[in-house]
């Protein structure tokens, strides 16, 4: 019996599992950070593979993230519209203790349709694990969340910091309101007289502190790009993810690019064979191939003009 994951539950049952899985006053799940990250870092993994060949009546927006987001689409006939790309999820297995049956839910095609794979439908998949890509998008874009985070915190603590020596707490929330209108950008800020000694001089004093050495925005900076260059080399975009040196040799950037390459060759190859599945089942010429051409040494590799076709 397979349990489900997304039963619903209540906010308790939610705060105590995400409270042991990170701090409670850490949170980089489910924020507009960490979203934002998200949706751009899925762009870049659809932006290394070309799609040919896809019918004209398909949305090719809904087909690419679909695929991508999820790791996998159905492709089956339907009476209304035809061949068409959809969203599915998976039941049963096969022999091989692979998924036997692919469900589709849609109002517009008869409700819930249980196909069985090859014989109704063909599924293009992403992964040969069945598996996509999000648990790694959502790593890389939370930590890109946290590290620019931490940046914003560190240019407001950068700034010179003050110590208000008040009388009473009404003083105390009086300076705070100052400090929020100067901090927030007011061209100018009124304090009252109560906050003035009897000499008429400032109940506050500046805190000096050395503000290069409290200063690490740069660095988070320059970690932020590490980040996404380590995220583009997971999933196979060239870039410049090393530590460049004087010492680095030719073999060192070789191997760089090997890394780069390795899951996004099997990621192509496993769309590959499960399109030509497609092809051969409802005679279309769908066609995949990276969005770029790899290279080793300098040098352009005829590898990947091998396979590029989506009937190898």
């Amino acid at each position: 019996m397979v349990r489900n994951v997304n039963t619903p539950v209540y906010y308790d049952r939610i705060n105590e599992y995400n409270g042991m899985r990170s701090p409670s006053t850490v949170h980089v799940q489910n924020v507009a950070l960490t979203r934002f990250f998200q949706r751009y870092l899925l762009q870049d993994l659809v932006s290394v593979y070309d799609w040919d060949g896809i019918p004209e009546s398909w949305d090719k927006d809904y087909f690419k993230y679909t695929l991508f987001g999820t790791g996998r689409i159905c492709v089956f006939r339907t009476d209304l519209f035809g061949v068409i790309p959809q969203f599915c999820t998976l039941n049963g297995w096969n022999v091989f203790y692979r998924p036997a049956e692919a469900v589709v839910t849609n109002p517009k095609i008869r409700g819930t349709q249980r196909l069985l794979i090859g014989r109704d439908c063909e599924l293009i998949r992403l992964m040969p694990d069945w598996g996509n890509a999000w648990d790694l998008i959502t790593f890389y874009a939370e930590m890109m969340a946290l590290t620019a985070e931490t940046a914003g915190v560190n240019l407001v603590n950068s700034k010179l910091a003050y110590v208000f020596a008040v009388k009473d707490k009404t003083a105390a929330e009086s300076m705070k309101k100052l400090y929020d209108q100067i901090s927030g950008g007011s061209p100018s800020a009124y304090a009252d007289k109560e906050l003035f000694d009897e000499e008429g001089n400032p109940s506050w004093m500046t805190f000096t502190q050395n503000l290069q050495q409290t200063y690490i925005t740069d660095k988070l900076l320059a970690d932020l790009h590490r980040w996404e260059n380590m995220f583009l080399t997971a999933i196979g975009i060239p870039n410049t993810n090393f530590e460049k040196t004087e010492r680095m040799i030719t073999g060192e950037i070789e191997q760089n690019q090997s890394a780069t390459r390795a899951k996004a060759q099997l990621w192509l190859e496993t769309m590959q064979d499960c399109i030509s599945k497609v092809n051969k089942m409802f005679d279309l010429n769908i066609r995949v191939k990276f969005s770029f051409t790899y290279k080793e040494g300098g040098g352009q590799d005829e590898r990947t003009e091998s396979l590029t076709s989506g009937t190898r």
